[in-house]
């Protein structure tokens, strides 16, 4: 799953996006921003694989955004002004949209950023555990589940878990994003382990996984989880 970030200062520009973007069932939008700060700090918590970004913007613009970050996401340029396209590829950008844009263009960035991200994400290697005064080496593939624990996330491979001394954020950035996703605060879930979502009565999602253990989203993931697992919001 690609997690995106849509930065424009017009509402109507950044809905028009999301709602775009809402028909691919590999992105989901994990949040939008209307300001150079509010992207800033938005890229910095929840470290999106992607940034849609406007450059004409009151105050600081999207350039900015960039120069304030240590480690910028991809970025995908988004505006109404092509005088800023040499200076965007100098940064490196994935892609640079003109106003107004097709789906099609739009569905063409996307292509350009998948490749891109595989070309950037390093390969999965196996996950160090300890166990018993041992060390076992995990695949990705055997995890079902990722749970936070104090200074530790325990790792859940079947009916046994293994604890790695990290947080579950800096665990998660060394995972393939596509194929784990962050269901609350102190869980996280690779997707094809999914068995079964029920929706609960204040909103939250129960997930049963394929090993049995139900596991239970917290409320502000709700839509995020529904589009990664291709259910309707």
């Amino acid at each position: 799953m690609i997690r995106a970030l849509v930065v424009d200062d017009e509402p109507p520009a950044r809905r028009r996006l999301i709602a775009l973007l809402g028909h691919h069932p590999d992105v989901t939008v994990c949040g939008s921003c209307g300001s150079a700060d509010e992207a800033v700090h938005a890229i910095t918590v929840d470290r999106p694989d992607v940034v849609f970004l406007d450059v004409a913007m009151p105050g600081a613009d999207g350039f900015t955004v960039l120069d304030e970050l240590a480690d910028p996401p991809a970025v995908v340029f988004v505006t109404a002004h092509t005088r800023y396209a040499t200076r965007a590829f100098d940064v490196a950008a994935v892609d640079y949209l003109v106003k107004p844009y097709h789906r099609e263009r739009l569905a063409m960035a996307l292509d350009r950023l998948r490749a891109h991200l595989r070309h950037r994400r390093p390969a999965v290697g196996r996950l160090a555990v300890g166990t018993g005064g041992h060390t076992r080496l995990l695949d990705p593939a055997e995890v079902d589940y990722l749970r936070a624990d104090g200074n530790y996330v325990r790792v859940y491979v079947g009916s046994a878990s293994y604890p790695v001394r990290a947080t579950l954020t800096a665990l998660l950035s060394t995972l393939d994003s596509t194929a784990f996703l962050r269901v609350h605060r102190s869980l996280a879930v690779r997707l094809d382990r999914v068995r079964d979502v029920q929706t609960l009565r204040h909103g939250e999602l129960a997930l049963r996984l394929r090993n049995g253990a139900l596991l239970i989203s917290g409320r502000s993931y709700r839509d995020e989880v529904r589009r990664a697992l291709g259910l309707h919001t």
